[in-house]
């Protein structure tokens, strides 16, 4: 494979990643898998919390893509798991480390990109239960005002709704 080709094939998958984790965070974490989720829409009490198991799902997903292409041979796999890993690191730095604060250091952004993405990231945490959250992707902040209208939005047709 030519290392140009790689190196887009590389890029293609670190950018398809964020319609996965859109996805995952919007149909699993946000459904059937809150159990474990729950716990990132909590105060964390320790190091750890139950979310974090996510990433150890993603990385065991990426080792096996990796295992996958040194048996085969294959640089196309190579390719998607080095792409797919990429963005994990990408997540862990601004997901985890710069929105959440998990590292030994505090930085908040005064402005730009970096601070959108962390405010998206806060009107998503304003839902403490399993539904009726916005902004679901990791690294593609929308707009925080239309954010917080949408959020205004599903709260005013919650409480429209009648009870059972």
């Amino acid at each position: 494979m030519i290392p140009a080709q790689f190196a887009l094939i590389v890029i293609a998958v670190f950018l398809a990643m964020e319609g996965v984790a859109w996805a995952s965070h919007r149909w699993i974490m946000h459904g059937w898998g809150w159990g474990w989720h729950q716990s990132h829409h909590e105060p964390r009490t320790g190091l750890f919390e139950r979310n974090d198991l996510y990433a150890v799902v993603g990385s065991a997903v990426g080792f096996g893509l990796f295992l996958t292409a040194w048996l085969t041979k294959s640089w196309l796999l190579y390719a998607l798991a080095s792409g797919v890993t990429l963005y994990g690191l990408a997540y862990a730095i601004f997901h985890d480390g710069l929105v959440h604060q998990r590292w030994p250091f505090r930085w908040v952004p005064k402005g730009g990109y970096l601070r959108r993405l962390i405010q998206a990231h806060r009107l998503h945490h304003a839902v403490m239960s399993k539904g009726g959250a916005v902004s679901f992707g990791f690294l593609i902040a929308p707009d925080p005002k239309a954010l917080a209208a949408e959020l205004k939005a599903l709260r005013a047709a919650r409480h429209r709704q009648p009870l059972p």
